[in-house]
């Protein structure tokens, strides 16, 4: 069984910076930082992929913020001001589709096909999501049933699932996979799609083992979390690219 730890407030002058922060920081830049790395490796230009990142970031933290107060916790809108608190609630599927739509908005102004750059995000962003996901557990802001499994985490009032923990491992597996069918050339063009399938599968399973007897349960809709029915979407994209038919290469011999 895993410690619970309640990890210090660190102070910079007049702000107080949470290590759940400093993690999501972190991995925003890895994601950058490998995407732009495998662009370039790949005749791509990386820096396009950097440019895009403020306005990737800056979508994400609005869209997931509202994701998190319409659909997560419709009650704190209670109070109308909640609405601009945007550093107060985070949805990471809401901050993944603020970054998708940036995306499409940025490649088209900048008239650089999208499509091209599809392997180097995914690249990047699974490991990334992977080390923003455990300053999830550093938190402990994901607790899951209760349960005697070697994996748990010693909550207060008895150990519990921590799916801050579990998303990091599949997100690192799943980065592991990308890797190695990048290194043998394998599904090119489609490792978005691999992606968003693993991980979509793997978070509808995974979203079971939320809590729901503790203060600040997510919202549940049909007995089914916001996240679960994002899962329909994300994976459906996924089996959608993986099953559709890619152009012949053309023949050499010709």
């Amino acid at each position: 069984m895993l410690p619970y730890l309640e990890p210090p407030t660190l102070k910079l002058g007049p702000f107080n910076l949470q290590l759940f922060g400093l993690f999501a920081a972190a991995g925003v830049y890895l994601s950058v930082r490998l995407a732009a790395r495998h662009a370039n490796r790949k005749g791509l230009d990386g820096k396009v992929i950097s440019d895009y990142a403020v306005w990737g970031v800056l979508a994400g933290v609005l869209v997931g913020h509202l994701v998190h107060l319409f659909f997560y916790h419709p009650e704190e809108l209670r109070d109308p001001w909640r609405v601009f608190k945007v550093w107060e609630g985070l949805s990471s599927y809401g901050g993944l589709l603020g970054g998708v739509l940036a995306a499409v908005v940025y490649f088209r102004l900048r008239k650089v096909p999208l499509r091209d750059y599809t392997d180097s995000f995914a690249l990047g962003m699974a490991p990334g999501w992977g080390v923003a996901r455990i300053g999830c557990f550093v938190v402990h802001d994901h607790p899951g049933v209760r349960t005697t499994f070697p994996l748990a985490v010693a909550f207060p009032g008895g150990p519990r699932h921590d799916l801050g923990l579990y998303d990091a491992l599949v997100l690192f597996a799943i980065a592991g996979i990308l890797y190695l069918l990048d290194r043998r050339h394998l599904l090119q063009g489609r490792l978005a799609a691999v992606l968003a399938l693993l991980y979509g599968l793997s978070r509808f399973f995974l979203d079971f083992l939320r809590a729901t007897d503790v203060p600040y349960p997510d919202a549940r809709y049909l007995g089914l979390t916001p996240a679960q029915y994002a899962t329909f979407l994300v994976a459906g994209y996924g089996v959608w690219q993986l099953a559709k038919r890619r152009p012949a290469a053309p023949d050499p011999g010709r």
